[in-house]
């Protein structure tokens, strides 16, 4: 038997939905716009997104969509060896992740190694911190 406090609680936590830190929250159905978070970030429109993780980069050629459990997996181009001198080498890779109201997790695996980056923890309307490594800013530097 539930006592009172067990069924408000639930209550509760069926009209607040799942912990979300941030308070922001990307347009329902979309990641569109700026993710950030300790040495990573996401810049995604509706036809791509453009990721950084440390002092890698990499390039989504479509839009993410996650599914109604907020998990997505695309493919997508990683290059490792972007910094201090950039060698140009794109990796195939696939961006897999989940995302719950404004947070979202982030695992980039190139498929042609055994190189795995992240998970990493990004939040919506966020600016990446990216340390030592620059960042992209801008939308048209995806392509």
């Amino acid at each position: 038997m539930l006592t009172k406090a067990a069924v408000t609680l639930a209550a509760a936590i069926a009209v607040l939905g799942p912990c979300d830190p941030t308070g922001i929250k990307p347009p329902e159905g979309s990641i569109a716009g700026t993710w950030g978070g300790e040495n990573a970030g996401l810049i995604a429109d509706d036809t791509s997104a453009h990721v950084h993780i440390g002092c890698t980069y990499g390039n989504i050629s479509q839009e993410i969509v996650p599914d109604a459990w907020g998990r997505f997996d695309v493919p997508g181009q990683q290059n490792i060896t972007a910094h201090p001198v950039d060698l140009g080498v794109m990796h195939p890779a696939r961006f897999s992740g989940r995302v719950v109201g404004g947070s979202m997790t982030l695992t980039v695996a190139l498929t042609d190694t055994a190189v795995t980056l992240g998970p990493v923890q990004l939040a919506y309307g966020k600016e990446p911190r990216m340390g030592p490594c620059p960042i992209c800013r801008r939308t048209g530097a995806m392509k």
